[in-house]
C-alpha cells in the first residue's frame, strides 16, 4: 500500500509552494499591470483561470494515465524549473514592454489588451501545471484506495493543500520577502517544488493502477452538472465573502500588505478546518448531497452573522492598541491578535466552505462519474471564485457596498442550500420552516443592523481611539472598487478617509488656524512653481483632498494639469472640500483621470515640466512602489529635461532609515535632489537631472492666485519657503547613506515589508527636520553662501512648524540684546525672558560682577535661539556687542571662550567652531557638566560633522559623523 501519510506531507509542502506562486505572481503582475482594480481583476483571472483550465484538462485525461502520480510529479517538475528564471524573464519582457510595445500602441483598450497577453504568457503556462495538481494527486491516491472510502483521500488532500496554503502565505509575507526579496522568495519555491517532483517520482513507481471509470456509465454527465453547478456558486459566495471580509478587517487591522497575508491565511485556514473536519463525512453520509444542502445553508447564516461580530471586532481593536507596548514584541502581538480578530469574522463561514469540495465530489464519486469527477469540481469552484471577484469587486462594491455583497454572497449560498435539501427528499415541513428561518435571517440582517461609517472612519488600528469619531457627521461613503472612502467632518477640520486612514484634511472654517496637511499641500503645489517658474504642464499622481491640484492651477504660466487616481470615489469625495479645492474641478486646464500611475504614464508617455507623487502612506498596501527605484526610472522618462520630481514623504510613524532608503532609490536615478519640509511632520523631495534652483523665486507671491493660497497657510515671503529648505544632495546624502539601508526596490520591498511595523511602534524620522532647528545652523555651515531670507514678520504662529516661530522668538531676543528701548513680549516665556534679563545684565550692562556661571547657562540656551534662526550678520551683531562691552576682558578664560564660540557659530565659521569646541569640550567645565545633555549629544557629533565637510573627508567618514549626528 502507498504511503499515504507521506503524500499528504508532500502535498501540505505543494500548497506552501503553491499560494508563494500565487502571492509573488500577483505582486510581481501588479507591478506591470497597475494597482487599480481591473488590474487586481486581471491578476486573479490569469492565475484562477490557468488553475481551472488545469484543472478540467485533468477531468478529460487523468482516465488515460496509468500513473496520475508520475504525471503529478512532471508538473511539480515543471513548475519548479520556470520559478527559478522567472524573474530574469519577467524584467526582460515588461522592460521591452514599456519601453517599445505600450507607447506603440497608445490607446488605453490595445494597452490593455497586449499588458493581459504578456501576463498571461508569463504565468498561464505554470498556472495550468499548478491546476493539475489536485486533480493529479487526488486520482492517483483514490485508484489505490478502497472503493467505499474514496472521498476520504480527496478530503485530506484538500485539507493538506490548504493547510501549506496559509502556512505558505505568512512565510512568504513574513519572512521570505525580508530575507531573499521576490525573486529568491519565488526561486525558494522552485527549489520546493523540484524537491517534492523527486520524492513523488521515487514513490510512484509502484502506483500502477487502472482508472476506477474506464467506461463511464450512460448519463453520468447530466447526473453531474447539478452539483458542479453547487461547486460553481458556492466558490461564486465564498470569494465574494473574501473580498467583503477583506476589506471589512482593513478598517479594524489597516490596510497594510501583512495585515492582507493574516486575512488571506485566515481564509484558507478554514477551507483547511473544514476539509479535515469532514474526511469522515464524505464515505458515511447517507446523502452527501444532503449534507451538503445543511452546510450550505448553515454556511450563510454565519455568514450573515459576521456583520454584528465585525462590529464589535472595533473595540477589541481599541483596546489591544492601548494595551500593547510599541516595541517589536507589541508588534509580534499585534498581529497575532489581528489574526484572532479575523478568525472571529471569517473562520465560521470558511470552514464550512471547505467542507463542500470533498462532499461534492464524493457525492459524484458514488454517482459513478469516475475519477474525472475531481478536476471537474476543482475547475467548476476555480470559475465560480473568478467570478465572485469580477461581480464582488465592479458591481457588488460600487453599487451595494460592503453589507449589500456580503448578503448577496450569503444569498447565493442560501438558494443553493435550500435547493439541495429540496431536491435530495427533506421533508416539506422541515424545508418550510428552514426557508422561514431563513427568510427572517435576512429580513434582520439587511434591514436591523447597519455598519457603523463612525467606527469605520476611526482608524482605531492607529490610535486605539474610537470615541473621537463618535459624533462626527459622515458627509460622504462608498466602497469603491479598491478602497472604502469616507468624507468626514470632525469638529475643527474635514478628513477624506481611504479604508479608516486620513489622507488629507482641511480646515473650512476660516476662522480656525489651519492644520499641517493644508500647509503641505499647498505648498507641494507651490514650491515647484517658484523652482521652476517657466513651467507649462504638470501632472499629480492622487487626487487627496485636491487641494495641491487647485493650488497648481493658480498658476497663470500652467497650460495643463493632470491628476492621476486609482480610486473613483476618492475624487467624488474630494468635492465635499469646496470652495476651497474649486479650481481642481472647475478650470478647464485641469483634468482627473481615473487610472493607476504606472499604467497611465506608460500608455499616454507623456513628458511633463512638473510630477508631483502625492499618494498615501507607504504603509499602505501598493503604494510603496511609488517610492521604489524601478518606478523613478520610468517617471524619470516623463519629465522634460530640467523638469521637476516632487515626492512628498511622511515624517511620522515611520523610521528614518526608511527614509534613507527611498533617498537612495531616488538617487540612483536622479543626479540631483533638494529636500524640504513644509510642516514638522512631512517631506518635500525635488529631484531634477539638472541642479535645483536653490533659493525658490519669489515670483510666486506676484500671482494673485498663488499669493493667496499661499497667505492662507501663512507664507507671505519667500523667506517662509527659505526656512523650509534642509539641504542639497551632496549634504544631505552622507546622512541618507548612514544607515546603509538597500534602495527601496519593487523586487526587494524594503519599505513595504517594515513601513507597517513601524507604524505601529509610533516611529518618527523627524530628526531630519531637526536640522532645521537644531543649536547649530550645521546646514547653512555645510553650504558655504547658503542665504535664508527673512520670513515674514507678522506674530501668527507657524502652523505646525516650529522655525518660523521660533525666528519670531529670535528676533525678540536680538531687538531685547541690541536696542535700548525693550520691544513688547508678545507670547513670550518666563524662561526666555529670565534668561535674556540675566545676560543684558552680565555682558552689557556689566552691573552684575558674580563669579557664578547663572548667567552663562542662560547664554547658552540664548545662543541655541539666536544662531539656529536669525541670519549671520543679525547673529554675529548680538555676539560682537557682548565681546565689545568693557566687562568681557574681565571673564575667566573658559568663559570668554564660550562667548567666542557662540559668535563663530553665529558666523558660520565651521572650522574656527570645531577649534573652540573642541578646547571646551576637553575641560569639561561645570557648565558643560550642566548642559551635557543638551550639548554633549548634539554639539560635538555636529562639529565632527563640520569637519569631515570642511577637509572633504571620504565618504565613510562623512557617513559616520552623520550617524552619530542622527543618533543623537
Amino acid at each position: 500500500m502507498l504511503p499515504r501519510a507521506a503524500f499528504y506531507v508532500l502535498f501540505v509542502a505543494s500548497g506552501f509552494a503553491g499560494l508563494i506562486y500565487e502571492s509573488v505572481w500577483t505582486h510581481y503582475l501588479k507591478l506591470y499591470l497597475g494597482h487599480a482594480a481591473y488590474a487586481q481583476s486581471l491578476v486573479l483571472v490569469v492565475f484562477m483561470g490557468g488553475m481551472a483550465a488545469g484543472s478540467a484538462l485533468c477531468a478529460r485525461f487523468t482516465t488515460r494515465l496509468r500513473n496520475p502520480l508520475a504525471a503529478y510529479a512532471v508538473a511539480e517538475g515543471i513548475v519548479g524549473l520556470c520559478a527559478l528564471v522567472f524573474h530574469e524573464i519577467f524584467v526582460a519582457a515588461t522592460d521591452w514592454s514599456y519601453a517599445t510595445l505600450l507607447p506603440a500602441l497608445g490607446s488605453e483598450y490595445p494597452v490593455l489588451t497586449a499588458k493581459l497577453l504578456l501576463s498571461c504568457a508569463l504565468i498561464l503556462p505554470q498556472s495550468v501545471l499548478l491546476g493539475a495538481t489536485f486533480p493529479l494527486m487526488s486520482a492517483g491516491l483514490v485508484r489505490t484506495g478502497p472503493a467505499d472510502a474514496r472521498g476520504e483521500p480527496v478530503a485530506m488532500l484538500y485539507f493538506s493543500n490548504s493547510l501549506g496554503a496559509a502556512a505558505g502565505v505568512l512565510a512568504s509575507g513574513f519572512v521570505l520577502m525580508a530575507w531573499a526579496g521576490l525573486p529568491g522568495t519565488l526561486r525558494t519555491a522552485g527549489v520546493i517544488n523540484l524537491a517534492i517532483a523527486a520524492i513523488v517520482a521515487v514513490l510512484a513507481r509502484p502506483a500502477r493502477a487502472a482508472p476506477i471509470d474506464t467506461a463511464p456509465h450512460e448519463g453520468d454527465a447530466q447526473n453531474a452538472r447539478p452539483l458542479l453547478a453547487v461547486a460553481l456558486f458556492t466558490g461564486l459566495a465564498s470569494f465574494i465573502y473574501e473580498i467583503c471580509w477583506i476589506r471589512m478587517l482593513s478598517l479594524v487591522l489597516g490596510a497594510s500588505t501583512h495585515s492582507f497575508e493574516l486575512m488571506l491565511s485566515t481564509f484558507i485556514l478554514g477551507l483547511a478546518l473544514g476539509g479535515l473536519a469532514v474526511r469522515r463525512l464524505v464515505d458515511r453520509a447517507a446523502s452527501p448531497e444532503r449534507a451538503l444542502g445543511w452546510i450550505q445553508l448553515a454556511m450563510a447564516l454565519l455568514a450573515l452573522a459576521t456583520l454584528p461580530v465585525y462590529d464589535r471586532c472595533f473595540e477589541l481593536m481599541e483596546l489591544l492598541m492601548q494595551g500593547l507596548a510599541r516595541t517589536e514584541a507589541g508588534y509580534a502581538f499585534f498581529n497575532v491578535s489581528g489574526q484572532a480578530i479575523s478568525a472571529l469574522v471569517m473562520l465560521p463561514a470558511t470552514f464550512c466552505a471547505g467542507m463542500t469540495l470533498p462532499l461534492i465530489t464524493a457525492a459524484l464519486l458514488r454517482q459513478g462519474a469516475g475519477e474525472r469527477a475531481i478536476g471537474q469540481v476543482y475547475a467548476a469552484n476555480t470559475l465560480g471564485g473568478i467570478a465572485g471577484v469580477l461581480l464582488a469587486v465592479h458591481a457588488g462594491l460600487p453599487l451595494i457596498g460592503l453589507k449589500g455583497a456580503l448578503i448577496a454572497g450569503a444569498l447565493v449560498d442560501a438558494t443553493v442550500g435550500i435547493v439541495l435539501l429540496y431536491r435530495f427528499a427533506t421533508p416539506r415541513r422541515v424545508l418550510m420552516a428552514v426557508a422561514a428561518g431563513t427568510a427572517v435571517a435576512f429580513l434582520a440582517a439587511t434591514f436591523l443592523f447597519e455598519l457603523n461609517a463612525n467606527k469605520m472612519t476611526a482608524g482605531v488600528f492607529r490610535h486605539g481611539d474610537l470615541a473621537s469619531s463618535q459624533d462626527a457627521s459622515i458627509l460622504y461613503a462608498r466602497d469603491g472598487k479598491t478602497a472604502t472612502v469616507h468624507l468626514v467632518q470632525y469638529t475643527d477640520a474635514t478628513s477624506i478617509r481611504t479604508n479608516g486612514k486620513s489622507d488629507g484634511s482641511i480646515v473650512l472654517n476660516p476662522d480656525l488656524q489651519r492644520g499641517s496637511d493644508e500647509i503641505t499641500m499647498v505648498l507641494t503645489g507651490a514650491l515647484p512653481l517658484a523652482l521652476k517658474p517657466d513651467a507649462r504642464t504638470a501632472a499629480v499622481i492622487g487626487i487627496g483632498t485636491g487641494l495641491t491640484m487647485h493650488t497648481l492651477l493658480q498658476s497663470l504660466a500652467l497650460t495643463s494639469v493632470e491628476t492621476v487616481e486609482i480610486e473613483a470615489a476618492m475624487a467624488e469625495a474630494a468635492r465635499g472640500f469646496a470652495p476651497r479645492n474649486g479650481a481642481a474641478f472647475a478650470d478647464p486646464r485641469g483634468r482627473i483621470l481615473i487610472d493607476d500611475a504606472k499604467t497611465f504614464f506608460s500608455a499616454h508617455n507623456r513628458r511633463y515640466d512638473i510630477v508631483i507623487s502625492e499618494p498615501s502612506n507607504p504603509w499602505v498596501s501598493g503604494v510603496s512602489s511609488l517610492f521604489t527605484r524601478e518606478f523613478y526610472r520610468r517617471i524619470r522618462g516623463h519629465i522634460n529635461s530640467g523638469g521637476l520630481l516632487v515626492q512628498w514623504f511622511q515624517l511620522y510613524e515611520i523610521d528614518a532609515s526608511l527614509l534613507a532608503s527611498v533617498m537612495r532609490a531616488l538617487g540612483e536615478e536622479f543626479p540631483h535632489y533638494a529636500v524640504f519640509a513644509p510642516s514638522d511632520y512631512d517631506l518635500l523631495i525635488v529631484a531634477s537631472d539638472r541642479a535645483i534652483p536653490v533659493p525658490a523665486s519669489a515670483a510666486v507671491f506676484e500671482q494673485p492666485g498663488l499669493a493667496q493660497e499661499l497667505f492662507r497657510v501663512n507664507a507671505l515671503t519667500a523667506g517662509d519657503l527659505d526656512a523650509r529648505y534642509l539641504g542639497r544632495r551632496a549634504t544631505l546624502e552622507p546622512l541618507f547613506e548612514s544607515y546603509g539601508m538597500p534602495a527601496n526596490s519593487d523586487y526587494f520591498p524594503v519599505l513595504d515589508l517594515q513601513a507597517a511595523k513601524y507604524r505601529f511602534m509610533e516611529r518618527s524620522a523627524s530628526d531630519v527636520v531637526a536640522m532645521l532647528t537644531a543649536a547649530v545652523p550645521v546646514l547653512e555651515m555645510i553650504e558655504p553662501g547658503l542665504q535664508r531670507r527673512p520670513v515674514n514678520p507678522l506674530h501668527k504662529g507657524a502652523y505646525a512648524f516650529d522655525r518660523i516661530e521660533q525666528t519670531r522668538l529670535a528676533r525678540y531676543a536680538r531687538d531685547v540684546l541690541l536696542n535700548p528701548t525693550l520691544p513688547e513680549p508678545m507670547a513670550i516665556s518666563t524662561l526666555l525672558e529670565k534668561d535674556l534679563e540675566l545676560a543684558k545684565l552680565r555682558l552689557i550692562d556689566c552691573r552684575d560682577a558674580r563669579e557664578q556661571d547663572v548667567w552663562l547657562h542662560s547664554l547658552v540656551n540664548i545662543a541655541r535661539l539666536v544662531n539656529a534662526y536669525l541670519p549671520p550678520a543679525e547673529a554675529s551683531a548680538v555676539w560682537a556687542r557682548m565681546v565689545a562691552a568693557p566687562c568681557f576682558a574681565s571673564l575667566h578664560e573658559y568663559q570668554r571662550q564660550w562667548v567666542l564660540l557662540f559668535g563663530a557659530v553665529a558666523q558660520r565659521d565651521g572650522p574656527h567652531t570645531a577649534t573652540l569646541a573642541t578646547w571646551l569640550l576637553a575641560r569639561q567645565t561645570d557648565l558643560w557638566t550642566a548642559h551635557r545633555d543638551q550639548i554633549r549629544d548634539q554639539a560635538r557629533p555636529i562639529f565632527r560633522l563640520l569637519r569631515c565637510h570642511a577637509q572633504r573627508e571620504d565618504r565613510a567618514g562623512c557617513a559616520a559623523a552623520f550617524a552619530r549626528y542622527a543618533g543623537g
